[in-house]
């Protein structure tokens, strides 16, 4: 799949377009992904800002994504596990940018090279336009190398 189709999916798919969702951008070679949160009155919380959940969702699937596309067929990649530290209140749009570099790559080449999986941890800031921070996500991926057959 093409990530500009993979874009357009996530722009229609139920769980992401009825949260305010919007993937804004996906690199052709997978490495770097925009999305923003649209703040709405359908998506606020009790106190008017962005409901945690949200904030959550739309960071979950991108690190392993990019990983994946970036690692290619040779590789198992999963997300393992996840943490969300909300740091301000969300009272405008907020964005996040994942951007996946050579050094992580070869990382992860690097330490599965002989089969082993090896777990890593990724960090994205969700921010207002402003640059001011509203949550830090953390999703720590499961890679390893797929077994010859």
């Amino acid at each position: 799949m093409k990530a500009s189709t993979l874009r357009r999916f996530f722009n229609v798919w139920p769980p992401f377009l009825f949260a305010g969702i919007r993937v804004q951008e996906i690199a052709p070679d997978w490495r770097y992904a925009r999305v923003r949160l649209k703040l709405a009155r359908y998506n606020r919380n009790y106190v008017g800002t962005h409901f945690g959940g949200n904030l959550f969702s739309m960071t979950d699937p991108f690190w392993m994504i990019l990983v994946m596309h970036c690692l290619g067929r040779d590789y198992i990649v999963w997300d393992k596990a996840g943490t969300i530290d909300f740091v301000s209140p969300g009272r405008a749009d907020v964005y996040a940018e994942f951007r996946v570099d050579d050094a992580v790559l070869d990382e992860l080449r690097a330490a599965t090279a002989s089969g082993e999986k090896y777990l890593r941890w990724f960090d994205v800031d969700v921010k207002t336009a402003d640059g001011t921070v509203v949550a830090r996500v953390r999703k720590q991926l499961y890679v390893r190398r797929k077994k010859e057959s």
